[in-house]
């Protein structure tokens, strides 16, 4: 069959969100649905779809985790240079060999996936998109290790991507907003609702979830606030910077173990958030 064809066929879903967010937990547990085919064992980090393929620079090239999103050239729009009917072609054709296109729902994850949607959309029209987001905090301590960038700017970092996603979002056709924090607490409903909105059949899943995910780095944003060496004393300042932009996404960096419902825009998008049927079962 050309490819062309049986990309019609395929229900395209893309995993989105920054590094250390979650997302590999989410591909992890997806793509061992009978019905869904994700990338395993593909020799590149993460199985991530953006090491696969030769269209569009990975994150690497705008400097990888915690900085690739303060490259204007890393954002990429349904109306950049690259999004052609002849690219989508290509990349399908390149991702192909790692997937099981026997199967109806193909799935990809990599973090900049966050600022291309409405590329990877011009792209696979139809396609689905799942945003995983996770407190700004935990994914700047996360990410330290990888990218030795300051923990401001790896604030900076977080909220850029989520606000430029924001923009992008109601352009959309099919998005979930889905926080890793509200995840993990209820992973077996949330999963069902994903499998619900995809199209294909609820299943039992065996990977371990655990719950505690943001506890040692918000300990350790504590302490260096109070601190009086190093930055201890400016983490305050930048908490009263940082709060009302993250606010937006239901988070604070003031009182960072108080997750809320936050101000996320609704239009064109379907928002996986707890319910009262989440809380009565955690």
């Amino acid at each position: 069959m050309p490819h062309d064809a049986e990309i019609s066929e395929k229900r395209m879903v893309f995993i989105a969100g920054l590094h250390r967010s979650g997302t590999s937990l989410l591909h992890d547990i997806l793509r061992s649905h009978p019905d869904i085919s994700g990338f395993r064992d593909t020799g590149v980090p993460e199985d991530e779809g953006q090491h696969l393929q030769t269209v569009y620079p990975a994150a690497r090239v705008f400097g990888g985790p915690g900085r690739f999103g303060f490259h204007k050239a890393s954002c990429m729009a349904d109306d950049h240079p690259l999004a052609t009917p002849e690219n989508a072609t290509l990349l399908y054709k390149q991702w192909r060999p790692h997937w099981d296109v026997s199967k109806p729902v193909l799935l990809e994850k990599s973090p900049p996936n966050l600022v291309r949607t409405r590329f990877l959309q011009k792209l696979f029209p139809g396609s689905r998109f799942i945003v995983v987001l996770r407190h700004p905090l935990a994914v700047a301590y996360a990410t330290r290790k990888w990218c030795h960038s300051s923990i401001p700017a790896l604030i900076e970092h977080h909220l850029r991507c989520h606000e430029r996603f924001i923009l992008d979002m109601v352009m959309l056709d099919h998005v979930r907003i889905l926080r890793c924090e509200e995840f993990v607490r209820c992973p077996a409903f949330h999963v069902d609702k994903l499998c619900d909105w995809l199209g294909v059949d609820r299943f039992p899943f065996d990977q371990q979830v655990r719950t505690d995910i943001n506890a040692k780095y918000l300990q350790q944003w504590h302490a260096d606030c109070q601190g009086v060496r190093g930055w201890g004393i400016k983490a305050v300042c930048f908490a009263r910077c940082f709060e009302k932009r993250a606010a937006r996404f239901g988070y604070s960096v003031r009182t960072p173990e108080i997750l809320s419902s936050g101000a996320l825009p609704v239009i064109g998008t379907d928002i996986l958030d707890e319910t009262d049927e989440v809380s009565e079962k955690t």
